[in-house]
């Protein structure tokens, strides 16, 4: 068994006693229950850095662990100090606290002296101002803590390789100590050193609570490190995997540990500010590592451009046709066009990486990110039932009676209006919620260190010291549905004359019973997915639309709300709270996934689902979208992965922003649905994300069993 075999051996033992990292904040706050709110949050951080005990497996190459977290406390003891911690409370996703990809460029150049060296610096600039000062004294007494950490990491290694028997293991045991030594007070030297504190801070930041922390783009700031060492001898290709596997299986604790799943996103390959491509030997390296881990949570992500090799296409390939689902594909000039739009810097934008599933961020430049579902296919109920929900008590706007439009264009202007209105109350919602906190109150020195130019400025993330403000985003769910609700309806009534929208409204309420001669004419409308125009016009005015619609909007410190058609699971849950919709769909069933055609509808194969899903405008998508394929496993060999290859490629060339694979037959989801304890280990991609398939709810493996097959 490799060393990573063995980590995850091991993650089968779960650490004694109780998770509870809100035990050590609160040896932080009880240290100066009179200090001020800003110096007792450095002192929760510190704490949490320093009063927790480093933990280093044998098999540890790369340190850094979650099991220190945990505690043998009394409930009691628990309890209270849960009590004095929650006083403080914590932001949240909504309020900004994770899905974050940290500046690791600059912290791998310069390491913890130069963050130290930036700050006294900024000190300097910033002598006479007391509050600024007092900031970056949180930020030091984090950032020292921090180093602590690292230092504990490097005696338990230590102590470890002392009691080791086997001289091989020992001497394994001591390379981990003298790389943790290194970067405590130096900038890493070598690839190994570059990945361990790389690492580390992302332990830290598990420590704080962080869900979702984005590795970023691993293969461009640790090359400069690895050509290096490459070059000299000090490492080999088949090293770097294994460093990177060592790293990358401790992502898997948290479902080891808990039953769920940190989405780290790693970003590979890409184009630099002047158009040459990025990919290089690393970009190889971590997409093996991320294979031969073959767990959920490193949720790799590959930039493809039309200066990306096919050799390297070709690898993803491989590895998707794994059935693991990695990497997700990202059409580089899309997603630079759309972050282009949105007013950032040419060379911020090419250094772009995603963080959670799908999501584009500026790496290192901006505040955590936060989103949210907006599903349209709500505002059916609404426009047919006066302004009310049918299944639930919604309300929004009476837009009058259906009986009263005599076109599809008054349709669609009444529609618009409804949607207008569920804009608004969403970004209210938003607002009233993200404005809630003081940011005063809720400062986040640690994590501030890693985003540009909160230490130059001396200010918080949260109060603007980050170089550009914070996002939102708003996941557009039901563009199948909705897209093929409006070409039923204009089928079947404007230009059939087949049946009136009242009689469609009556239809709805009932769930199509008795209406069964209805539901088989407004299934047999076009539909999206077909590279049929009568349909697919739709799924432009959708991303036009709602783009359009969107961009109005203004988070608190003045950043832009972008769009997602992205929504993970949750088609599956807001589905079963909606009444039937204009295309046939009865009521509680799923709506179309993400940015995909309906699943089962796209019948005409997968180049003219191509053909359909690539006409809306993406470079209006700021945030992403999600493209859900299934492919056959024998699309992935030889001749047939050629002609997958270019079918992307096309893809990518004719507008396509994104596109994620499963390459699992229908016959093995089937049978690891009836014998789950057969398949264990069988990970597929879910929407956004991929997970172990025997994990996941019924519904959403229903969901991904249900997906069209292409051959």
């Amino acid at each position: 068994m490799t060393y990573t075999d063995r980590l995850k051996e091991e993650m089968k033992t779960p650490p004694a006693g109780t998770c509870a990292n809100h035990y050590f904040r609160y040896l932080g706050y009880k240290k100066d229950l009179t200090a001020s709110n800003l110096a007792a949050r450095a002192n929760a951080t510190a704490a949490l850095f320093t009063e927790t005990v480093a933990y280093v497996s044998r098999y540890d190459l790369i340190a850094g662990s979650i099991r220190p977290l945990w505690c043998e406390k009394s409930a009691e003891e628990l309890q209270y100090a849960a009590t004095v911690a929650g006083s403080f409370g914590e932001r949240s996703f909504v309020s900004n606290s994770d899905h974050f990809s940290p500046d690791y460029n600059r912290i791998v150049k310069g390491g913890i002296p130069g963050l130290l060296d930036e700050m006294a610096c900024s000190e300097a600039a910033h002598a006479a101002e007391p509050e600024r000062l007092a900031y970056l004294a949180a930020m030091r007494q984090t950032v020292l803590a921090f180093r602590l950490m690292i230092l504990g990491y490097a005696e338990a290694a230590a102590a470890l390789a002392a009691a080791e028997a086997e001289p091989a293991m020992a001497e394994s045991l001591r390379f981990v100590e003298s790389n943790c030594r290194a970067v405590a007070d130096h900038a890493p030297a070598t690839f190994t050193e570059g990945l361990q504190l790389v690492w580390l801070c992302h332990t830290a930041f598990n420590y704080e609570g962080r869900y979702a922390m984005a590795l970023g783009r691993i293969d461009q700031y640790l090359y400069p490190l690895f050509a290096r060492d490459l070059a000299a001898g000090a490492i080999t290709h088949e090293r770097a995997v294994e460093l990177l596997e060592n790293a990358f299986i401790k992502i898997y604790e948290k479902h080891a540990y808990f039953g769920g799943d940190d989405v780290v996103n790693i970003c590979i390959g890409g184009t630099s500010p002047d158009g040459s491509c990025d990919v290089n030997e690393l970009s190889y390296c971590v997409l093996e590592a991320v294979r031969n881990c073959n767990v959920p949570g490193p949720n790799l992500s590959a930039r493809i451009a039309a200066e990306t090799p096919d050799e390297f296409l070709d690898a993803c390939l491989q590895v998707i046709g794994t059935g693991l689902g990695y990497p997700a594909l990202m059409n580089d000039e899309v997603n630079k066009a759309a972050l282009r739009a949105v007013g950032y810097e040419h060379d911020d934008v090419c250094n772009y990486s995603m963080v959670g599933c799908i999501e584009n961020f500026m790496t290192g430049l901006q505040p955590p990110w936060s989103d949210g579902r907006f599903d349209t296919p709500r505002f059916f109920e609404h426009l047919f039932n006066h302004g009310r929900g049918i299944l639930h008590p919604s309300t929004g706007i009476d837009s009058g009676d259906v009986s009263e439009i005599t076109s599809m264009e008054e349709f669609m202007r009444r529609f618009e209006r409804h949607l207008a209105y569920g804009a608004d109350e969403y970004a209210l919602f938003f607002r009233n919620e993200n404005d809630r906190l003081n940011a005063a109150n809720y400062r986040q020195p640690f994590l501030s260190c890693f985003c540009r130019d909160c230490i130059g400025r001396a200010l918080d993330m949260g109060e603007g010291g980050c170089v550009y403000p914070s996002v939102h985003g708003a996941a557009l769910m039901g563009v199948g549905t909705v897209t093929d609700s409006l070409a039923a309806i204009e089928q079947v009534v404007f230009v059939d004359h087949a049946a009136t929208l009242s009689e469609i409204g009556d239809a709805l309420r009932a769930n199509f019973e008795g209406y069964g001669a209805l539901r088989e004419k407004l299934m047999a409308a076009p539909k999206y997915g077909n590279n049929h125009e009568f349909a697919d016009k739709y799924a432009v005015w959708f991303v036009d639309y709602l783009s359009s619609l969107f961009r109005k909007y203004r988070t608190r410190d003045g950043g832009v709300f972008y769009v997602a058609m992205a929504a993970n699971t949750s088609n599956i849950w807001a589905g079963k709270t909606l009444a039937a919709t204009p295309d046939g769909r009865l009521a509680g069933e799923p709506l179309s996934d993400a940015a995909s055609p309906t699943y089962g509808r796209d019948t005409r194969g997968v180049t003219a689902t191509i053909h359909s899903v690539t006409k809306p405008n993406y470079s209006r998508v700021a945030c992403g979208t999600v493209i859900n394929q299934k492919f056959s496993p024998s699309m992935f060999e030889g001749e047939k992965r050629r002609k997958l290859l270019t079918l992307i490629k096309t893809y990518f060339k004719k507008g396509g922003q994104e596109m994620q694979i499963n390459a699992t037959s229908r016959e093995v989801l089937v049978d690891a649905m009836e014998h789950p304890e057969n398949y264990p280990n069988l990970v597929v991609r879910v929407s956004g994300f991929s997970a172990l398939y025997v994990t996941l709810a019924r519904d959403v493996q229903l969901d991904i069993l249900n997906r069209t097959q292409q051959g």
